[in-house]
């Protein structure tokens, strides 16, 4: 049977309403019923609906009985009932619509979720761009560099203070703005006009260790992805590319400088240095006699790395990621009787104030040259040209004065296989210069031409 309509209005149904009671005011198209309440503060609207079994409310506004009865639209104070039927009209629609997901109280609940994730998705990306600041500012090229430089000092690389000025001086300082970018966003391209700029004030020989530094700090920061024993800040920097191998070196300043002393130079040299008294010119001796070892290695001699007839230095030049190798060098008594004049004691054993600290390697380079005044273009550097150019000219073969002058080893079988400390024929080297020195006959060495296999 159809539904008996109340004889009373909308208008008188609301005025009979008790305190927290609900009345039904009249049915909603397409679905459910408009819905009246008292309460404390006045009367509200409702629309209502029951889907499975279950009764939904949804607040459609204040009751405004001020308002003109047939406004569709809500005034300041409420709803007519006209506009009110309206309201509910729409939402019940919505209803209808998306009955496939619960009516309008799924909707409802879809479009929470929506809010919800679109929430979560921008607080995501917040964090994200956060994080990407953070990371701008803390991985930057700059600070790749100076781990770079700690990583090389941790290793015992000498090197690295050499790194920490170039970089200082034309990174840091020539180009601020590219120092600050994060490591994985410099391109080839910006480290090319690094190099550029030091070319064109007249170095070109440290625009190409410049290069060569920040190639091998790159290097390092894409390995710490694969090889553990790289430490695990170099992984944040990110990156993924090595900008400094897309650079191509200035090979003009890569020439040898083939200027050693000749043997008539290097006999000058020694007859100045032979007789000079005190420390100065035991440490000149000492470096002479030992074959022209690099000298920042001799200076950071040990005392307890002396022993009554060999020395051992530790070489950190070589690949990175390597640990400086030991480096033994036989001292003929010439030489021992220069390193006992240095008193070593302490912690170092070549120095001025006990062995506290080690002489510098300036220092003793400045003090060859002022020995060697008279001698024009005397660099220390030829020093140890020389001694390799003299030692070749009596056919000590190049492996021998490789392995004395720490040149590096190469292939596998001397690396791996060859066990032979080789410190007899290194001896028989440095007295062969020795005794060329003192302008005593040497019989050259004789040249073995092995077969081909």
């Amino acid at each position: 049977m159809p539904e008996k309509l109340s004889p009373k209005t909308p208008g008188q149904v609301i005025n009979d309403l008790t305190p927290g009671a609900f009345a039904k005011l009249g049915k909603v198209s397409p679905a459910g019923s408009l819905e009246a309440r008292r309460l404390a503060a006045g009367v509200a609207l409702y629309w209502r609906v029951t889907i499975n079994g279950k009764t939904e409310r949804t607040p459609i506004g204040a009751y405004d009985s001020s308002a003109p009865p047939l406004s569709l639209k809500p005034t300041n104070k409420g709803y007519s009932i006209s506009a009110a039927i309206r309201a509910a009209e729409s939402l019940a629609q919505k209803h209808r619509d998306n009955l496939a997901i619960g009516g309008y109280r799924g909707l409802v609940d879809a479009e929470a979720e929506s809010v919800r994730i679109a929430a979560q998705a921008q607080e995501q990306t917040l964090r994200a761009a956060e994080a990407a600041t953070l990371a701008a500012a803390q991985y930057t090229l700059k600070n790749l560099l100076v781990h770079y430089c700690d990583y090389l000092e941790g290793l015992g690389r000498r090197s690295h203070s050499d790194a920490r000025s170039i970089f200082q001086l034309h990174v840091v300082d020539a180009w601020p703005h590219i120092a600050m970018l994060p490591a994985n966003t410099v391109t080839g391209e910006q480290i090319a006009d690094m190099m550029r700029k030091v070319i064109e004030n007249g170095k070109a020989r440290t625009a190409n260790k410049l290069r060569s530094y920040i190639r091998a700090a790159y290097q390092v920061a894409l390995a710490a992805r694969s090889k553990a024993s790289i430490p695990l800040h170099f992984k944040a920097y990110n990156v993924r590319s090595n900008p400094g191998a897309d650079t191509v070196p200035d090979e003009s300043a890569n020439k040898a400088d083939k200027n050693p002393l000749s043997a008539d130079e290097l006999r000058a040299y020694w007859q100045v240095i032979k007789p000079m008294p005190g420390f100065i010119g035991a440490v000149l001796r000492l470096h002479l006699l030992t074959g022209g070892q690099r000298i920042e290695q001799l200076c950071c001699l040990l005392t307890a790395n002396v022993a009554s007839d060999t020395i051992t230095l530790f070489d950190g030049k070589g690949r990175p990621g390597k640990a400086p190798r030991p480096h033994t060098v036989p001292l003929i008594p010439a030489a021992a009787a220069a390193l006992s004049e240095c008193n070593p004691k302490g912690a170092y054993a070549i120095s001025t104030d006990g062995g506290k600290t080690h002489l510098s390697a300036i220092t003793l380079s400045h003090w060859a040259v002022a020995a060697a005044s008279d001698m024009q273009g005397f660099q220390t550097k030829r020093i140890r040209s020389g001694v390799e150019t003299l030692l070749a000219s009596k056919r000590i073969s190049s492996d021998i004065r490789g392995r004395l002058q720490s040149h590096g080893i190469a292939g596998v079988q001397a690396r791996h296989y060859d066990g032979h400390d080789y410190l007899d024929e290194k001896r028989h080297a440095l007295e062969t210069m020795f005794n060329l020195l003192e302008g005593k006959p040497v019989k050259a060495g004789k040249v073995v031409r092995l077969k081909a296999a």
